[in-house]
């Protein structure tokens, strides 16, 4: 197939080619995550092979199909990166059931370990999405782990399959942008939706080639192994936030003894169903919903301070279902599904106040700085587009409008006010008549590694009972520490949560039974 990422000799070339987009996140406005790390150590010369030990021939071999690549190393193009982090493509089957195929270059890096004497070995780290850049953690691991994790591991990351680096997929932007509306209000829009996902499918596989096929969790675990192998590591240690917890969790099925530590931030159960998914999501959401509004009722800087907000809330939604809410800052005429989004935006990092001030300005008539469910895709050209890959891991069937609107009255009933979780509702949307390769099913890991699972007890993303029943599938060599505040990815948040995820890394040691870090302040 084409590969549609440029490379250059001396390093990685970060350029796209003219009129092509990227999207980041499997939301649009999802932010990158933003740690409070110590400042960097000085990085020494990588050494040739880890603490882990060296792959044997047989391990390579049965990686997948004998499959045993090399790494071509280079500098990092960009002149601020890490002097001694090294980028560099590994060659890999499209398909593991066929890996004397077609190949794409898997896009990675390497940062190494600040204190080679004491090197564990390599640790992964994978920012989730699906589409967030794992080379660009690895750029800016400094910022992004603590100080004895930097000292004692190579860090490892790369580009998924079918993002950023990595052979991305694409599509026709002006397809892109005539995206039909992701919460279908009659059977027509339903259908229509319908309609449009086989024709973008049927796009973004022509855009995108063979690889379009092949993006799922499972062949994303099958080239992490491929990496170990090249590397020439026994084992692998991982941090994997969100939606990196199901590569995670893939690896750690079929590859139960190359996994020397996996610590799990926000965690996605990979188990539900469509029913559990709408109303897990939706119980999550509202949670945090009255997490915002406790907050504004004892803080007198809410902007809503002294206000009845879940009934300005319920005002706001009316005025949607009416047709009257209105962005004075765009003039665009919000559905209640776009005002929940954008409410469900501020969840992720618990910003209260912005939120306070959203709802405020529309409540005036004033312009509201609102994010948009949609793709921001335009104009002629292609756009890569990252979200495929969660319909290849997620079987969600929705049989007709009927069953749509049953879901959502499921969603409604757990969560009054915000009346769904925009996420599942957008998902659900996109993913509408697909096949998935890689359905959900119970996690099935046999390994006596022990398993760190971090999770926030107020997560817009990942709910906190789903992290609770990965736990219980992982049995005696699971255990979940719970951040008792909101927002995704708990790590970051305080002293406590990275205290224990560094030492977990590092020593392996797991937190207490029913242990907790509380929350940051407001």
């Amino acid at each position: 197939m084409k590969r549609p990422i440029l490379w250059r000799r001396g390093g990685v070339d970060n350029r796209r080619p003219p009129r092509v987009r990227r999207l980041s996140a499997a939301v649009a406005v999802l932010v990158a995550l933003s740690l409070n790390a110590p400042p960097a150590f000085a990085v020494a010369t990588p050494a040739s092979s880890g603490g882990t030990g060296p792959a044997t021939g047989s391990v390579v071999g049965s990686t997948t199909g004998g499959w045993n690549g090399r790494i071509d190393w280079r500098v990092c193009a960009d002149p601020a990166d890490d002097p001694g982090t090294r980028c560099g493509t590994l060659r890999l089957p499209v398909d593991w059931a066929r890996p004397e195929g077609e190949t794409f270059e898997l896009a990675l890096a390497r940062r190494p370990a600040a204190d080679p004497a004491a090197r564990i070995g390599a640790l992964v780290f994978n920012p989730g999405g699906p589409g967030l850049s794992g080379v660009d953690v690895a750029l800016t691991a400094a910022g992004q782990l603590g100080p004895d994790v930097l000292r004692r591991f190579d860090i490892i990351g790369f580009d998924p399959r079918g993002t950023v680096r990595s052979a991305p997929v694409r599509c026709s932007s002006a397809l892109l942008a005539r995206h039909p509306s992701l919460a279908p209000a009659t059977a027509v829009e339903f259908e229509r939706l319908r309609a449009y996902n086989r024709q973008l499918r049927e796009d973004c596989r022509a855009q995108s080639g063979p690889l379009f096929d092949h993006l799922d969790s499972v062949s994303v675990a099958r080239d992490t192994d491929a990496i170990r192998a090249a590397l020439g590591e026994r084992q692998l240690s991982f941090y994997e936030w969100s939606y990196g917890t199901l590569i995670g969790q893939a690896y750690a099925e079929l590859f139960p003894d190359r996994v020397r530590a996996l610590a799990m931030d926000s965690v996605m159960d990979h188990s539900q169903g469509v029913r559990e998914y709408f109303r897990g999501g939706a119980a999550s959401n509202e949670a945090l919903f009255h997490e915002f509004v406790s907050w504004c009722e004892r803080t007198p800087s809410c902007a809503l301070h002294g206000r009845d907000v879940p009934a300005l809330y319920d005002r706001l939604m009316r005025r949607a279902d009416a047709g009257t809410l209105v962005d004075a800052g765009t003039g665009d005429t919000l559905t209640w599904f776009e005002l929940g989004f954008a409410t469900f935006v501020n969840f992720f990092d618990a910003t209260w106040t912005d939120l306070a001030n959203m709802l405020l300005a529309l409540e005036r008539g004033e312009p509201a700085a609102l994010a948009s469910p949609m793709v921001p895709a335009e104009g002629e050209g292609l756009t890569e587009y990252a979200l495929p890959a969660f319909c290849q891991d997620w079987s969600l069937p929705v049989d007709g409008f009927a069953e749509w609107n049953r879901y959502l009255g499921l969603s409604r009933a757990e969560a009054p006010h915000l009346r769904a979780s925009p996420l599942a509702v957008r998902f659900a949307a996109i993913c509408l008549g697909w096949t998935a390769v890689n359905p959900q099913h119970p996690l099935r890991v046999r390994t006596s590694t022990p398993v760190l699972l971090l999770n926030g007890r107020y997560d817009p993303a990942t709910p906190y009972d789903g992290a609770q029943r990965v736990a219980r599938q992982l049995g005696a060599h699971g255990r979940l520490l719970t951040y008792e505040g909101s927002g995704h990815a708990s790590y970051p948040r305080t002293e406590c949560t990275r205290r224990s995820v560094d030492r977990y890394l590092v020593d392996r040691v797991l937190p207490p039974v029913g242990a907790s870090c509380p929350a940051a302040p407001a």
